[in-house]
């Protein structure tokens, strides 16, 4: 059962790279992936903003509680098992700073996607595969 509907940009090749990951770990399916530049997006989650989802992670809970940014990221790697990764996440001070960190990466995603693996953007990366 879906405990975890991630709604990621398959344009930026960090946040692919992140869900490729997640994907790869997710063996008792408890995520689900969701393109929000997927052509039926807009129809099938009409409550969810693209373009505010594209500002900040957003997420939904089994229970349609709506959860954002580090707190996606967070929950996506306990469910899948990887608690110790993220743990540090959740640290007092950490959390405060993390929080920045991601504001700052959100915003910036594309220029730093471009730094770490050489393209901005990325057209056929997930957006023809997963947008479903």
């Amino acid at each position: 059962m879906v405990q975890l509907r991630i709604f990621y940009d398959a344009g930026c090749p960090l946040c692919v790279f992140e869900i490729e990951h997640l994907r790869r770990l997710n063996s008792d399916n408890k995520l689900a992936f969701e393109n929000i530049y997927a052509s039926d997006f807009t129809e099938r989650f009409p409550a969810i903003d693209p373009q505010k989802a594209d500002l900040v992670l957003h997420g939904q809970l089994e229970n349609d509680q709506m959860i954002y940014g580090l707190d996606v990221t967070y929950t996506a790697w306990v469910l899948v098992g990887r608690r110790h990764w993220v743990a540090i996440l959740r640290w007092p001070i950490v959390k405060q700073c993390a929080e920045i960190g991601y504001k700052f990466f959100a915003k910036y995603r594309h220029r730093i996607s471009r730094l770490v693996m050489g393209r901005a953007r990325c057209e056929s990366c997930a957006i023809a595969r997963h947008s479903v």
